[in-house]
């Protein structure tokens, strides 16, 4: 079963926290002190002042939530220091190595586009009245290796319905801080800066699509994301940008930073799909990070059931 009830999480399928709480040392000397976003985060709709916890600070009144895969979760130190963040640079470890330098407080969100409330937000805006949840998803790269994340978030759809956007809306375009003396990787030519991805209005809408500020109960670190990102966890992960200072509501399908990079390998839907094989890799089968041997792919990442039908009559061939 994909999808179980809070109430059935076992805890046994979370990551001890006494595992990671005896890696700190390990943490800091590996990654640096891993680099914590603001010092005021939500909980329970009001915003207070963070508590210590082992690697940052700790978010409060987290709620369970009943879309959270049953997968065995990923460690701490598995997620902060494998991913893709090609603002710090092209290695798996140059974000958990350089993210250091970014500064994730204070954080502004400029709203603009086909809707009726545009402007700046401070992150604290963003977040005051939102209830926060665990949402435990499958994460898969198009390179082809997998993580289960403990994302700590709100959805999507929250936000677009406090911007009230217009019927001209049809998607929402997203943008990545472009600051080179925070981010020393925009200073390559690796793409085109700053960082922009997009999702059509129905795909940004659907209850699995969220805004992560968090994992493990804790502030989003800077390597992972912070102090704002996306998660969609039937999408391939360059679709889930990082750092998030724009939103922008557009009537035409935006160009993301990828597709305009190389249009022949990256889609602009970027659903998983092991029929459709990347260039460079097949996506049949991919490596759960931790793991040695490779696990088939599902298609939608196993969530087939939840999202499919947002993509009836379409050609996912052509439309990858």
């Amino acid at each position: 079963m994909l999808i179980k009830r809070a109430a059935d999480i076992r805890s046994s399928e979370i990551t001890d926290k006494r595992l990671y709480l005896n890696r700190r040392a390990f943490i800091q000397a590996a990654t640096g002190t891993v680099a914590v976003a603001a010092a005021s985060v939500v909980g329970g709709g009001e915003l207070h002042a963070a508590t210590p916890a082992p690697h940052g600070r700790k978010l409060e009144n987290v709620k369970k939530s009943a879309f959270s895969t049953t997968d065995k979760v990923n460690t701490w130190e598995q997620i902060t220091t494998y991913n893709n963040f090609y603002e710090f640079g092209t290695n798996y470890d140059s974000a958990s190595t350089f993210a250091r330098s970014l500064k994730p407080e204070p954080w502004t969100i400029t709203v603009d586009g086909e809707c009726n409330r545009r402007g700046a937000m401070n992150l604290e805006d963003v977040l005051k009245g939102k209830t926060l949840e665990e949402r435990i998803y499958r994460h898969r790269c198009v390179e082809r290796w997998s993580m289960v994340i403990p994302w700590i978030g709100f959805p999507l759809s929250d936000l677009i319905k406090q911007c009230d956007p217009t019927s001209k809306a049809k998607y929402v375009e997203f943008t990545t801080l472009n600051d080179p003396k925070q981010m020393p990787g925009v200073r390559s030519s690796v793409l085109r800066w700053p960082y922009v991805e997009g999702l059509r209005m129905d795909e940004a809408m659907h209850p699995l699509t969220i805004l992560a500020v968090g994992l493990y109960n804790e502030v989003l670190p800077n390597q992972d994301g912070a102090p704002l990102r996306l998660a969609v966890p039937w999408k391939y992960g360059f679709k889930h940008i990082k750092s998030i200072v724009k939103v922008r509501f557009v009537e035409k399908q935006p160009l993301n930073s990828w597709q305009e990079y190389a249009s022949n390998e990256y889609g602009f839907y970027a659903n998983v799909n092991p029929t459709v094989d990347h260039p460079r890799w097949s996506q049949a089968q991919e490596r759960r990070i931790g793991e040695f041997f490779m696990r088939k792919t599902l298609m939608f990442n196993g969530y087939g059931d939840q999202v499919a039908s947002l993509y009836t009559g379409m050609d996912l061939r052509r439309n990858y």
